[in-house]
């Protein structure tokens, strides 16, 4: 349904101002290279008395900058604040895992982002099938990623740029990795991909840029850009189930983008699925 994959292709030209390239899903799940990546595991604990519902909560080297709490990941150095506030959702989300996406050049790796997923709590008491599951089964387990998306509840990916990169590049690169997960477009998909493409269009994007992409449901997703931090409003909505399952399978597919910030979120389930009083 969503279309078929090829083997992730990648550039080796340096350039101040690279072009960033998402691989596509391949049917050999098996990919050129995979750079290190490395990824912070998160505490996380089980308070409720019934042993059904799961909470997260900040590890010990978390940070504390004012009254907001701060989980780094070691790769990039960036800060994601372990809960967050974002325009549209019905409450706060927390942090789940972190990562980093990473270019290579010829045999230089440039980091483009940090990334981290935030989820509503609600998510996490619809998961006790996978209890007891280790980070690498979950990692491995699709349905595991594929009842989080179909949770009619909200989940967020927070994207913080670690270098300059123009908008249209970075459509270009995220278009080409959504675009071949949806096999026959409706004319639904393609306004979403037209609406979703206008936000980064001519837009300069600068280091310290925050992109969210919030999926409300599994039908609807807002997109929020800010360089000043947490948006106070969203850009754009999109509507269209095939849309919004592409841009999650791209992140938490066969073929991730960013395998760092898949293994941080197996790894942060796994440890949260496992814990009860």
């Amino acid at each position: 349904m969503f279309g078929t994959i090829s083997t992730p292709t990648w550039f080796a030209t340096w350039n101040s101002n690279p072009r960033i390239s998402f691989p596509r899903k391949s049917p050999n799940p098996a990919v050129p290279f995979y750079e290190v990546h490395s990824f912070l595991p998160l505490s996380l604990s089980c308070l409720h008395k019934d042993h059904t519902h799961f909470y997260l909560k900040a590890s010990s080297s978390s940070s504390s900058v004012g009254s907001a709490e701060y989980t780094q990941e070691p790769a990039t150095n960036v800060k994601f604040q372990t809960s967050l506030s974002l325009p549209g959702c019905s409450s706060s989300l927390s942090l789940l895992g972190t990562g980093y996406r990473e270019k290579v050049f010829a045999i230089i790796g440039v980091k483009v982002y940090a990334a981290g997923l935030y989820v509503n709590q609600s998510i996490l008491n619809t998961l006790n099938a996978w209890k007891g599951q280790s980070a690498a089964e979950i990692q491995e387990n699709p349905d595991l990623f594929s009842s989080i998306f179909q949770a009619t509840a909200e989940k967020s990916l927070q994207i913080i740029l670690v270098r300059d990169v123009d908008g249209k590049t970075f459509w270009d690169a995220l278009n080409d990795a959504i675009s071949p997960r949806i096999k026959a477009p409706t004319s639904v998909d393609e306004s979403a991909l037209s609406t979703f493409r206008g936000i980064f269009q001519g837009r300069p994007l600068k280091k310290g840029t925050f992109i969210y992409l919030t999926w409300l449901d599994p039908l609807k997703m807002l997109i929020s850009v800010s360089s000043d931090g947490i948006p106070s409003g969203v850009d754009a909505t999109i509507e269209s189930a095939n849309v919004t399952f592409a841009l999650f399978d791209v992140f938490f597919g066969d073929a991730p983008v960013s395998p760092s910030l898949k293994a941080s979120v197996a790894n942060g389930l796994a440890t949260t699925l496992k814990l009860t009083l």
